[in-house]
């Protein structure tokens, strides 16, 4: 019997995976990756979760993984130079034969795989240029003041496509109590509390002016009926001493208002 030569096979440098759901063939996605297609699938998942605002997340937390599948498309061996060329290739063909993508790029290497034009490059610099880093220009000053930047149609296609998306389970952060939850511990600073203060004070409450209706009134009266009011002690202390500027030495929430308000906590 001939010796029979074994070829080992070459090494896996990556892939291309679509994301389209279970009932459609329709791909809705092209991605890249030096992973497994369902270690990425399970990735995108956990990025949507977290609240990420991208076509592809709000589009994953609508359909769920209850009908959202990353599927492969190409296995590539050949290098990260071609992977990258396959998911542009692929992105062409789909968008060709009519899929709705929602890649916010051609594909490729860097960040999105986007390239910005140089008359793009210019206008981000004269808007950036002699602003202090980290200063927001609002009002008037803002750029976008005043314009009406999405049609009433496409806002309401938006609104429909989030609503529930950060309600009961869906949020990010439902069931987490204490050490689990991440503003557990977190104190604003007394500047931050009065700059919050300014923006709602007034006529910049969504609330100035606004009398609630019999019907509303009469519907509060008959779901507080029965509670203990205050309920709590923090709420009672919110309600007879800071609203009313007192402060009581037999208060402990007095005492660490004081204390939090001394240390610029």
């Amino acid at each position: 019997m001939s010796e029979v030569e074994i070829v080992a096979p070459k090494t896996f440098i990556g892939g291309i995976y679509g994301f389209r759901t279970y009932d459609s063939r329709e791909i809705r996605y092209v991605g890249m990756t030096t992973a497994s297609v369902t270690v990425r699938e399970r990735q995108h998942f956990k990025t949507a979760a977290s609240g990420r605002k991208t076509p592809l997340y709000d589009w994953l937390r609508k359909e769920g993984r209850e009908h959202a599948i990353a599927v492969p498309l190409e296995v590539v061996l050949t290098g990260l130079d071609d992977l990258a060329e396959a998911e542009i290739r692929w992105i062409a063909r789909l968008r060709r034969g009519g899929h709705r993508l929602l890649n916010l790029s051609e594909g490729g290497k860097g960040p999105n795989g986007h390239i910005w034009t140089e008359k793009q490059r210019r206008a981000a610099g004269d808007r950036a240029r002699g602003r202090p880093t980290g200063v927001h220009r609002r009002g008037p000053e803002s750029p976008i003041w005043g314009r009406a930047i999405h049609s009433e149609e496409q806002k309401a296609k938006w609104s429909a496509m989030r609503k529930g998306t950060n309600t009961g389970a869906a949020n990010p952060n439902y069931g987490k109590f204490g050490p689990d939850h991440p503003s557990f511990a977190h104190t604003m600073s007394a500047a931050s509390r009065a700059r919050l203060s300014e923006m709602r004070r007034g006529e910049l409450n969504p609330n100035f002016g606004k009398v609630a209706s019999e019907e509303t009134r009469a519907k509060r009266s008959a779901a507080l009926r029965g509670r203990p009011m205050p309920s709590s002690v923090r709420n009672a202390h919110t309600r007879h001493h800071t609203n009313k500027g007192v402060f009581k030495e037999t208060c402990r929430h007095c005492i660490d208002d004081r204390n939090n308000e001394r240390d610029g906590k």
